[in-house]
């Protein structure tokens, strides 16, 4: 059902309900009721599953497992803004430019599950302004602002998670230290003297062998709208938390469509866990120090999933910049674009000065 078509009537007086972070229940902002989630039957929620990686690659997923959405381009920074509800117009999260709904609709991988809002918007921004004010040379009126500024966005991020069993053949080499004493002349107090001290030396030896690892959602973002070590930078995210996707929670919130498809994902998913590899390989070595000429591996067992995780977010436009925050919806972890003030950072290069100088100048009295 495209998302256009779902409607969160409120029971009492008919306006449209939003889902509730942190509880199990769709509440109105018009006249405060409070109605818990719909049971939803299993025939409309599909179980949490894990998705064959090579048939999808190969043969595209079957259309059950795909489904019709009508998303909006952003007009400034192109981020695909999906639309929930009744809503026909809202802002870009990522940019504040106005983006209204469109009539055309794109055929996405149906998300297998999220993790819903665990904090609401009033915590997301104590977070975000608290993040702010421990920041060195923050401007203090970006953070007034920020404090009594324009609500955040919620916002659903698309993910994709991969699953993989791999098992590595290496090649390279071991270095293990030992030490030889030489003899160095030293001036101490005018005077030459010979002293013996340790110079430490490696020894390299040939090495090879097999590690293997099973890998288990590994988390890539599925967009190109933010930078990705904001993202990262939001991590851990608690993935037992995830429940089979249900459109009730995305009531009153704005998803994304994914940018990033699942080929390119795999890719970045098979960049991250050859990192970890290497370390196995580094660690299986062993030694002082390691080099390592080549790794071979195998990957068998790949799954995925497309998943959605919650963040708020909050993009201010501050003395002709625009400045973007986001916020973990699950944990009210932080990340985004550090600011700087200008003349807070001048006054304390001249307070540095200034006791520097102090300093020179107590010491040419003493």
């Amino acid at each position: 059902m495209p998302p256009d078509e779902h409607r969160w009537p409120c029971e009492s007086c008919g306006a449209d309900l939003r889902f509730s972070p942190g509880d199990a229940a769709l509440k109105c902002d018009h006249c405060g009721h409070v109605q818990p989630l719909p049971e939803a039957p299993e025939a409309r929620i599909s179980p949490l599953r894990e998705l064959d990686l090579s048939a999808a690659l190969a043969r595209g997923l079957a259309p059950a497992d795909t489904h019709e959405v009508r998303i909006s381009p952003c007009p400034s920074c192109g981020a695909q803004v999906e639309f929930q509800g009744a809503t026909h117009a809202t802002e870009c999260p990522f940019c504040a430019t106005p983006v209204a709904i469109g009539t055309g609709t794109q055929r996405l991988i149906k998300p297998q599950a999220l993790i819903p809002f665990a904090i609401d918007e009033r915590a997301g921004r104590e977070a975000m302004v608290a993040w702010l004010g421990n920041l060195w040379f923050a401007p203090g009126g970006l953070v007034e602002y920020a404090r009594k500024g324009r609500a955040l966005s919620g916002l659903y991020v698309p993910f994709w998670t991969f699953d993989a069993a791999t098992r590595s053949r290496y090649t390279g080499e071991r270095g293990e230290y030992y030490y030889e004493t030489r003899t160095v002349v030293v001036n101490v107090n005018g005077r030459n003297e010979q002293r013996q001290e340790q110079v430490r030396k490696t020894r390299w030896y040939s090495a090879a062998g097999w590690v293997s690892r099973r890998f288990d959602d590994i988390l890539v973002l599925a967009s190109e709208s933010l930078p990705r070590r904001y993202t990262d930078g939001l991590a851990p995210w608690d993935l037992g938390a995830l429940k089979p996707f249900d459109a009730d929670y995305l009531a009153g919130f704005t998803a994304e469509g994914y940018t990033v498809g699942l080929a390119d994902g795999h890719q970045i998913a098979r960049q991250i866990m050859a990192a970890q590899i290497e370390l196995d390989v580094r660690r299986d070595i062993g030694g002082d120090e390691q080099r390592v000429n080549r790794i071979d591996t195998d990957h068998s067992a790949e799954t995925f999933k497309h998943i959605l995780l919650p963040i708020w977010m909050a993009a201010y436009k501050y003395n002709g910049r625009t400045f973007r925050f986001i916020v973990n919806g699950q944990t009210g972890k932080v990340q985004g674009e550090r600011p700087y003030s200008a003349w807070k950072i001048a006054f304390a290069v001249i307070l540095a000065a200034l006791v520097i100088g102090g300093l020179a100048y107590l010491s040419q009295q003493q």
